[in-house]
């Protein structure tokens, strides 16, 4: 049977949340950390946080926002099983295509991600914002087997049709609601890692 990995990147794959790192290049730090929580809590749509972040970063230099994505530091552990397994392991991120693809690209695997609206080179607002589901759909015709890992309530999608699903909290302690879908909770990368092998 053919297994796929699917792993949330914000909290799962990297060890800190992308839009307040990019939120402190222009001084918006505050505003993004409080929104941040709030979706990853579960008290605020992700749809809707999301584009109220965009609003207040998209004046943010995408040089910058490169620079800062790039320099982000990952779990070893499971950037190691992403990278020796990158055939059959995805990134499934709410963030921005144009804010990752250059981190996604340094790591080397396939990703799903929003898209972003751009006008002359700047950023302009969302085009389409990512439901994690559709991107489990779309794998479902390539993969018998989906295993699915992440830690926030934008994941809740991509855990009910998944087959194995794993909440993790190296990071942040998971949401409540994605605990309840899940199979495993598992706190270290490590761990992660040797359930992953297990189940594949």
């Amino acid at each position: 049977m053919a297994t796929c990995f699917c792993f949330d990147l914000d909290g799962t794959l990297t060890k800190q949340e992308l839009l307040p790192l990019i939120a402190a290049s222009v001084d918006l730090e505050d505003e993004i950390s409080v929104l941040t929580k709030a979706t990853i809590d579960g008290f605020l749509p992700f749809d809707k946080s999301f584009k109220l972040r965009i609003r207040l970063l998209k004046d943010a230099p995408l040089n910058a926002i490169h620079q800062f994505v790039c320099n982000v530091e990952c779990d070893e552990a499971i950037l190691r099983f992403v990278q020796q397994n990158a055939a059959d392991c995805y990134v499934v991120t709410g963030n921005l295509d144009i804010w990752v693809q250059p981190l996604l690209e340094q790591i080397g695997v396939e990703f799903f991600a929003s898209k972003a609206k751009m006008d002359n080179g700047q950023l302009a607002g969302v085009e389409h914002v990512l439901h994690k589901g559709d991107a489990i759909t779309e794998l479902r015709q390539r993969y018998d087997n989906i295993i699915v890992i992440g830690e926030g309530m934008n994941d809740v999608p991509m855990f009910e049709l998944a087959d194995w699903r794993i909440a993790y909290g190296g990071v942040h302690r998971p949401n409540g609601s994605l605990k309840e879908l899940s199979d495993f909770v598992v706190y270290d990368g490590e761990a992660l890692c040797r359930l992953l092998n297990m189940l594949s």
